[in-house]
């Protein structure tokens, strides 16, 4: 069965548009584009007209795309910056035209399960040679950094818990980094670690987190720490997907990438330009989740809420 699934975040609209066949997917396109929609939403509340037309170009490419394919089933889920917007009815109205379907702005809740299915489906196959499975032990500890909020699921074959918390790589940007500096100064890097302590202690209360084996880490900041991790000289899906960063890894990563300029972030091989100033913020969410919650090691996954899309699809 060919299906299209879109993704439509705080920093990014994403295509996959899949094959699902013998309870595996398998990719036919697989898109990103950064169209930073939640562009002002935790300011103004309300989603500002140039980035739902930047948005809006994107997802008619993705039409074109999927029209090419073949697909015969579209899903389009939006997530935080939707679900935070008073006007989010004018980017309802925009998708409907564009991809014929009513696009769903997911609640936290809905959004953490569909990144479980999508992360975890695959990771008790990382060695099918084998006869006994040889994949990072469940249960699990989700956790997709988005732009604007970021979500933690724990659950070994079906998210058994889950809770979103308003803390994101854009959102804590535009709260604390944009006017801080190049690079941001301490008390700005400190007010941002402020916050996300203060929803990790929410966490901590709803999520029993102590019982996660694994920490699986999904979405662009996590990627990009792990690409930055590994030393590539080019960003490599393939490479990046199931790779096992090390706590200090990421703990030195991080104190690279809150140190740098502007410049010296843009320059390096793995990152993507929509991400530059948004970086920084992303891996200190991750880096505050590693210390809290005392994991040696990230896994990073390359599917996440996309790849739960996909999956929903066939059911």
């Amino acid at each position: 069965m060919r299906v299209a699934a879109i993704d439509c975040g705080t920093n990014s609209v994403r295509l996959l548009i899949a094959d699902v066949r013998d309870d595996l997917i398998h990719d036919v396109e697989r898109r990103m584009e950064i169209v930073r929609l939640g562009q002002g939403v935790d300011r103004t509340g309300r989603l500002a007209p140039d980035a739902l037309e930047r948005t809006f170009k994107a997802m008619r490419a993705y039409r074109e795309l999927i029209d090419r394919h073949g697909a015969v089933a579209t899903r389009v889920v939006a997530t935080s910056a939707t679900r935070d917007a008073a006007n989010r009815q004018r980017f309802v109205d925009g998708v409907r035209e564009i991809f014929g379907v009513e696009p769903e702005v997911v609640t936290g809740a809905d959004e953490a399960e569909l990144s479980f299915t999508g992360a975890t489906k695959g990771l008790l196959r990382l060695s099918p040679e084998t006869e006994v499975p040889q994949g990072p032990l469940p249960p699990y500890l989700v956790v997709d950094i988005g732009g604007g909020s970021t979500e933690f699921v724990v659950g070994s074959e079906h998210a058994e818990a889950a809770l979103s918390v308003d803390i994101g790589c854009v959102r804590l940007t535009e709260r604390h980094l944009r006017d801080a500096g190049d690079p941001p100064s301490v008390a700005a890097l400190e007010a941002v670690v402020a916050d996300i302590e203060a929803a990790l202690d929410r966490v901590e209360e709803e999520v029993p987190v102590e019982r996660a084996h694994t920490l699986v880490g999904l979405a662009g900041s996590v990627t990009t720490v792990a690409g930055m991790a590994l030393g590539l000289s080019a960003y490599d899906p393939a490479r990046i997907h199931h790779s096992r960063i090390s706590a200090q890894q990421v703990h030195d990563v991080t104190r690279r990438l809150v140190t740098m300029t502007h410049g010296e972030r843009a320059a390096v091989p793995v990152m993507h330009p929509g991400r530059v100033d948004v970086i920084g913020a992303g891996a200190l969410i991750l880096d505050r989740i590693v210390r809290r919650f005392a994991f040696s090691q990230v896994v990073v996954s390359e599917h996440d809420i996309l790849d739960g899309i996909a999956w929903s699809l066939t059911r």
